[in-house]
């Protein structure tokens, strides 16, 4: 805690110079540093666990951006994470008497990559942050201190304003639970997967379709092919109707032992009114007792809970209906979020639990937020009684280093 307070002012401090700093990073300067610091108090009470876990973790990403001319650009990351104790199983640290909080302390390369763009089209090879759609099936898992990124090549072609297509081939995943996880296979999987993602955009509405080839060469069992269309609306700037509609398909591929074909679908109506959105959601992923559609790609915090109980889906499916509202109080920055979820299977509906999710966030200064949150899991059939609690402190910016 004597880091966590020590870090907490220090960051304070610097928060004085976040906008100038912003300010100074004039997007088209040829070398530019980006920082990103986030310090993080974390703290889970599991009833299967006869100690609780307290996490102070302090969150350090430098990285260097250069542009070289001709469309050409490179980029390179690093980030450390500092701990203070050792009252949680960080994955890496042995501490299997506490529950699980995935930030352990050590250092890994986030990204080094190289990208070319011109004339609509982008290509990025190296290692990089991928992020599709909503995430639900790739993404970067950005709310540990240790983030997901790929060994891969991108490529994006605008062919009209209204189009973007998209394909990727992954060689290999770096996982949020870093370098130094105990088991090989949280630190890194090889890959050879295949990602295509195509999106016609008209006004306020979008259709997407994709294909997600992926091969697991470490797990056979994980690998998957999935096949989905995805259709979005926004609300007007005035508030009103907004939607997400998506059905998808998952099957066994490339060798994987276990076969299967597993359906998925979201039903996410949201109407907004005087800044206040309110959502009705049903998530639905099939599984049949044996086997379940699996997303091992995706930012799974973002989906089915804060609280990670679903991170795997189980055999028997999930369903995951759930309400939320969120706004901001008054005409204030405060930003506020209650959501509460029902969960059952797919198969025999049984009721795995219920859990409420609440969250306050607060710009500071440019740069520089707050934010406490929530997560409290009640148990019926899956899992045991748990709570989350989460206060952050976080800076980020840039700065031109040549022009």
């Amino acid at each position: 805690m004597k880091l966590a307070r020590k870090t907490l002012s220090i960051a304070c401090a610097l928060a004085a110079l976040a906008g100038p700093a912003w300010a100074d990073g004039a997007t088209d300067a040829p070398l530019r540093l980006q920082w990103d610091m986030r310090l993080r108090h974390e703290q889970v009470d599991d009833d299967a666990y006869a100690r609780d876990a307290r996490a102070d973790t302090l969150r350090l990403r430098l990285g260097l951006l250069a542009h070289f001319g001709h469309g050409w650009s490179g980029f390179v990351e690093g980030a450390g994470t500092a701990s203070a104790g050792e009252h949680y199983d960080s994955g890496a640290n042995g501490q299997t008497r506490y529950p699980g909080i995935t930030d352990p302390h050590g250092g890994e390369l986030d990204q080094a990559w190289l990208a070319w763009r011109g004339g609509g089209f982008d290509a990025t090879l190296g290692r990089q942050r991928l992020q599709l759609d909503n995430q639900r099936w790739i993404g970067n898992s950005g709310w540990r201190q240790f983030e997901q990124t790929f060994d891969a090549l991108s490529l994006q072609w605008r062919p009209a304003a209204d189009w973007t297509l998209r394909y990727a081939w992954l060689d290999r995943v770096h996982r949020v639970a870093g370098p130094d996880a105990l088991s090989p296979q949280a630190r890194e999987r090889r890959l050879d997967t295949h990602l295509f993602n195509a999106a016609w955009t008209r006004g306020a509405q979008q259709w997407t379709g994709y294909a997600y080839l992926h091969e697991d060469r470490d797990v056979a069992s994980a690998s998957s092919a999935t096949y989905g269309l995805r259709w979005t609306g926004r609300p007007s700037p005035r508030g009103g109707l907004g939607w997400t509609l998506e059905a998808a398909r998952q099957y066994d591929h490339a060798g994987n032992p276990q076969h299967f074909a597993h359906g998925y679908w979201l039903l996410e109506p949201a109407w907004t009114q005087s800044g206040v959105t309110a959502r009705l959601g049903w998530e639905h992923l099939g599984g049949d007792g044996r086997t379940a559609l699996q997303t091992p790609l995706a930012t799974l915090h973002a989906f089915n809970g804060w609280d990670d109980q679903f991170n795997a889906t189980p055999a028997d499916g999930l369903d995951d209906r759930y309400v939320a509202l969120d706004g901001a109080f008054g005409r204030g920055p405060l930003g506020w979020l209650v959501g509460w979820h029902d969960y059952r299977a797919d198969r025999g509906g049984a009721r795995y639990g219920r859990e409420w999710n609440a969250s306050l966030a607060l710009p500071l200064a440019s740069g520089l937020s707050g934010l406490l949150k929530l997560a409290d899991y009640r148990a019926d059939r899956y899992g045991h009684d748990d709570a989350k609690l989460w206060l952050q402190l976080e800076w980020h910016g840039q700065t031109a280093l040549a022009r």
